[in-house]
């Protein structure tokens, strides 16, 4: 375990952090909007799992190497960026009167296993995201103990926040999606809307990238 005292101070810098808009929570609430609470919540999980894998990374030390390689860093950047903007790019793209269908039946109720992989892909490939969690969580451990426990039992509690806390936010986005559905022409705006902000994310990324 790590230091129980050191342990409120985790737990407030976890909500703040969890809680500062960025691309996991837009991907929850556009898919939850778009595509339903099933959705939303399996993008919402998907994210944990993605923040768990990067705890992996960390303790394991593959996420020191990635910072000290520019080569793999890069690549990684670009993986990640270019999910964001294909993502973006289909959003964008999508329109309702094509082959006679209508916006609901183009951005279709999507299952949880394919919102939940897509979840975790958009976290998994995002660089910054371990390189984060290699800075933050050695702040809360104490170098007299074993730090490979102590890093699971920070991620593992940042995974479980993360799980929660976004899947509620899924299932609410999309309460929001029923009543927009019902309106073919806002549902598209919406996802023009997040599909630009998918797209400048990952244009974001790959620039920042670049300077790291």
């Amino acid at each position: 375990m790590p230091p129980i005292e050191l342990l409120p101070y985790f737990l407030f810098a976890m909500l703040v952090i969890s809680l500062t808009p960025g691309p996991d929570i837009l991907g929850i609430l556009s898919y939850g909007m778009a595509r339903g609470r099933q959705a939303g919540i399996g993008f919402a999980i998907g994210v944990g799992l993605g923040t768990l894998f990067h705890t992996l990374l960390a303790v394991i030390g593959l996420s020191a190497v990635v910072a000290t390689s520019p080569w793999a860093f890069r690549f990684i950047v670009y993986a990640g960026a270019s999910y964001l903007i294909y993502l973006g790019t289909r959003a964008i793209v999508t329109r309702s009167g094509e082959e006679g269908v209508t916006w609901e039946k183009t951005v279709p109720r999507q299952g949880f296993r394919e919102a939940c992989l897509r979840g975790f892909l958009c976290n998994a490939l995002n660089p910054k995201v371990g390189l984060f969690f290699l800075a933050f969580l050695p702040q809360f451990i104490e170098a007299d103990r074993p730090a490979w426990s102590q890093l699971i039992v920070l991620g593992v509690i940042f995974w479980l926040w993360v799980t929660l806390s976004y899947s509620v936010l899924g299932y609410y986005s999309g309460l929001i999606g029923g009543w927009l559905r019902g309106r073919p022409s806002t549902g598209q705006w919406i996802d023009r809307v997040t599909g630009a902000l998918f797209v400048g994310l990952g244009l974001h990324l790959i620039f920042t990238g670049n300077k790291s």
